[in-house]
């Protein structure tokens, strides 16, 4: 069920229990988590975090704390699957999700005893009757008379349901037979050579429901989509609270940003939301003019910033930024050799100097400087670039540290998804979340040095990729396989990179291909993720539009497409449309999803 007070249905029920919080491994959902660290730092709250990067590491961390908790926090992941299928918790067992996945699962909309959704009402969520799904004629005439208002599935459930549930424990037991006999030879992605499908997508298999009921589900399920913030919506529970401060300020500034970075929400969502966020930063930074030495030299201070869209140029060379940008570098095409030379025009046409534009930003000429952004937006418009500025927001610490939103999104997503051996992933998680903190700057600084790096092997896999023709059509959409082999390949076999240079490529293709046709298509693209187990990772995109809603239909339809041709899938991202499949099955698999989508 949705939660309307967030005070008193959740912060004061939590506030007196030891809880558990299950994080996810994205940048929204470290900063809601931080958030939610300060506030409990307030009221001394005791908790465990546990950070969760998939399905099998929910179900695993789970099992091992559910006899020490009963209340448990999720964040950024559980709303859109059947949690209660999933994890067959004890009843008295409490779930608060705070998910910007969406559709939101309608089993855990209607469940009122168990699952509490922390979810902004106000967006756009769609969710069908209790009565058009669940409910069946001949039950509504036979209970006509009687008082039940069928608002507690839980407690009370239809014949429909009761064979939902069936069905979902014989899915349960098998899943564990599944990892039992993975998990005692080999590690888990070996386990796909014994399953067709270890994680079942949502409502896949519930055949009970009648054709009405199932239209109804599929309209609802069909596209894979983003909410509002997690990050957001835990901060407007400690501005609830009184509790908020300029760092928790900072950090919903960042969750947002990480959503419009990675494409997860529309522009029009984008800013509307740094809206709302604009007044609490006037609010919390509000210094009048006749004020004198009220802050110490040290002090955050946030500002709103009309700033340039360029990757880490503060913290890099002009020359750099422009060049590994995504939205410069397919504008100007700069896999091209026309495209360096339009480059070169541009910063001629600004009148900067290479020798200032290839060195660090920070030792450029104040003077070139000072108007350094309207020359920039003045060029950028006589080469068709009409976006270059956008509304973002800053952070000073003192005088000497100066970060844009982007940058830490950037450094805190590369710290996250390192693809160095030294660590876990629990121990990039930590690193990731530690640099979120302004004691931590040495961190933050060394995520932009990984950052750099990663966008850097971004623009030359795209260019590799488009250079040899590797974008090809399959009808309807377009597919991308990077080969083992290729150099940085390691980079992207984690989900967020892989699906942030899908992203990029695909506006880049769509940028040189004169094929108006192939403008419109999605993208499909494979990395390799392990050589010894076969496996790869595959993700879906869908088409880059102006007017595009962000709506993703590739998690339903990579779903049918495995169960069409029994190909070994597995679906363990909290994304839908991420997903792992075995190298050998890959071709059928393709087969399947051309005929599925044509």
């Amino acid at each position: 069920m949705f939660v309307s007070d967030f005070r008193k249905e959740f912060y004061e029920v939590v506030q007196s229990q030891r809880v558990l919080l299950f994080v996810a491994s994205d940048v929204d959902a470290l900063c809601a988590c931080k958030i939610l660290q300060a506030l409990f730092q307030c009221d001394h709250v005791q908790y465990t975090l546990v950070p969760v990067s998939g399905w099998q590491e929910l179900e695993t961390a789970f099992l091992e704390h559910k006899e020490q908790f009963r209340y448990f926090i999720l964040i950024n992941c559980g709303a859109n699957v059947d949690l209660l299928d999933i994890l067959q918790p004890d009843e008295d067992t409490i779930f608060f999700v705070c998910d910007t996945h969406r559709p939101v699962n309608v089993i855990n909309v209607y469940n009122n005893t168990q699952i509490k959704l922390l979810i902004k009402q106000d967006d756009d969520l769609e969710v069908p009757a209790y009565e058009d799904i669940f409910r069946d004629e001949e039950e509504d005439e036979e209970h006509s008379g009687n008082d039940s208002d069928g608002s507690e599935p839980s407690e009370k459930r239809t014949r429909l349901e009761e064979e939902i549930v069936e069905q979902t424990m014989r899915r349960r037991q098998q899943r564990e037979w599944e990892a039992r006999s993975g998990s005692e030879s080999e590690p888990v992605a070996a386990a796909l050579e014994k399953s067709s499908r270890l994680f079942p997508g949502p409502m896949s298999d519930r055949t009970a429901l009648r054709s009405p009921r199932r239209d109804i589900l599929f309209d609802y399920e069909q596209y894979e989509y983003h909410g509002t913030s997690s990050a957001m919506v835990m901060f407007e529970l400690a501005w609830m609270l009184s509790k908020d401060l300029n760092d928790m300020l900072w950090w919903a500034i960042v969750g947002l940003t990480d959503q419009w970075v990675q494409d997860k929400i529309t522009q029009m969502k984008y800013v509307t939301d740094v809206g709302v966020l604009q007044r609490h930063v006037s609010r919390h930074n509000h210094r009048n003019e006749d004020e004198e030495n009220t802050l110490s030299v040290d002090c955050t201070r946030i500002s709103f910033e009309y700033d340039l869209r360029l990757a880490l140029y503060q913290h890099w060379s002009l020359h750099d930024s422009l060049c590994n940008t995504s939205y410069t570098a397919a504008r100007f095409k700069l896999w091209s050799v026309h495209g360096q030379k339009r480059l070169q025009e541009f910063l001629a046409d600004m009148g900067l100097p290479l020798k200032q534009v290839k060195q660090k930003f920070q030792a450029m000429d104040i003077s070139l400087k000072e108007n350094l952004r309207e020359m920039i937006e003045e060029s950028a418009n006589k080469f068709g670039m009409k976006d270059m500025r956008m509304q973002t927001f800053s952070i000073h610490f003192g005088f000497k540290h100066k970060f844009l939103a982007s940058d830490v999104v950037f450094a805190t997503m590369s710290l996250m998804e390192s693809p160095e051996k030294d660590g876990s992933g629990t121990d990039h998680f930590i690193q990731a979340l530690d640099s979120l903190s302004r004691s931590n700057l040495d961190k933050l600084y060394h995520g932009l040095e990984l950052a750099k790096k990663q966008l850097r092997a971004t623009q030359q896999t795209i260019a590799s990729c488009l250079c040899t023709n590797l974008v090809i059509s399959q009808g309807p959409f377009l597919y991308c396989s990077l080969m083992e082999g290729t150099p940085d390949v390691m980079l992207f076999c984690r989900p967020a990179s892989l699906s942030l240079l899908s992203k990029h490529l695909l506006k880049s293709f769509v940028c040189s291909t004169k094929n108006r046709r192939c403008k419109l298509l999605p993208l499909v693209m494979a990395a390799p993720l392990s050589v010894e187990h076969g496996t790869v990772t595959v993700v879906g995109i869908p088409p880059e539009t102006d007017s595009s809603d962000r709506k993703n239909f590739f998690g339903r339809a990579f779903e049918k497409a495995a169960e069409s041709t029994s190909s070994r899938m597995l679906h363990n991202h909290f994304d839908l449309s991420v997903i792992e499949l075995k190298a050998e099955d890959r071709s059928k698999f393709l087969d399947a999803l051309v005929s599925l989508l044509s």
